[in-house]
């Protein structure tokens, strides 16, 4: 069996805007102009224990943001929801398929809007059940973290599950990115690209940094260094 590490591979870092000052969103997106993403947490007090922003907000950050919105929806009936925001401007939605009723619409729903799709998984899901859903999907979402809040400590058990992932997408020679997001700090995020992850949330790693470039480019640097073994 091939290792999940690849030349082919390219490191992408999405920080995630809920470490970042809510008073002035347009400025801290401008602060991670170098990044490949900005990833903007959805919650709706349903879905998570926590509530954050919606599709105004969205529409108005997608009209600012330097790099493209990776939206990531923590919310009930994501089936009724989740075209709405590719049509407000996030160039990735991404929906747990714990909360949807039927993703393969919903993941064509935001194809047909102009979107890359993508699934998330919660730690406590597995991936087998679902892996059938990587024809409809561009991406799919370990958590390694339980979703709702920043800040939570990094679950290296959810390691094996992102091997799975890769493993899968390998096998059937797709383009599928594997993004990781809960706890990615420049001490993690080479175990998450040896694993097979290229794509990168990091929260705190980044807004926490006193050189924020500095830090998006550490944190490429150091994933990159891994996913070419």
């Amino acid at each position: 069996m091939s290792s999940p590490s690849s030349t082919s591979l390219v490191p992408r870092i999405s920080p995630s805007i809920l470490a970042s000052d809510f008073a002035h969103l347009a400025d801290e997106l401008g602060r991670i102009e170098t990044a490949d993403w900005a990833h903007v947490d959805v919650m709706d007090n349903h879905f998570v224990p926590n509530l954050t922003l919606g599709l105004p907000v969205v529409e108005a950050l997608a009209a600012v943001s330097p790099v493209p919105l990776d939206c990531h929806l923590m919310i009930e009936d994501p089936d009724r929801w989740a075209a709405d925001y590719a049509e407000a401007g996030a160039g990735s939605v991404t929906f747990h398929v714990e909360a949807a009723a039927d993703p393969v619409a919903t993941a064509r729903s935001i194809r047909a809007a102009g979107a890359r799709a993508a699934v998330a998984i919660k730690p406590d899901t597995a991936f087998a059940p679902y892996e059938e859903l990587l024809g409809e999907v561009d991406m799919v979402l370990v958590m390694t973290v339980e979703p709702g809040f920043g800040g939570q400590s990094f679950m290296a058990d959810q390691l094996a599950k992102v091997r799975a992932v890769r493993e899968a997408v390998r096998r059937r020679g797709s383009e599928i990115w594997v993004q990781v997001d809960g706890g990615v700090s420049a001490e993690t995020i080479g175990r998450c690209a040896e694993a097979g992850a290229d794509v990168f949330v990091a929260g705190s790693a980044v807004y926490g940094a006193d050189d924020v470039p500095a830090a998006i480019a550490d944190l490429r640097d150091r994933a990159r260094s891994h996913l070419c073994g």
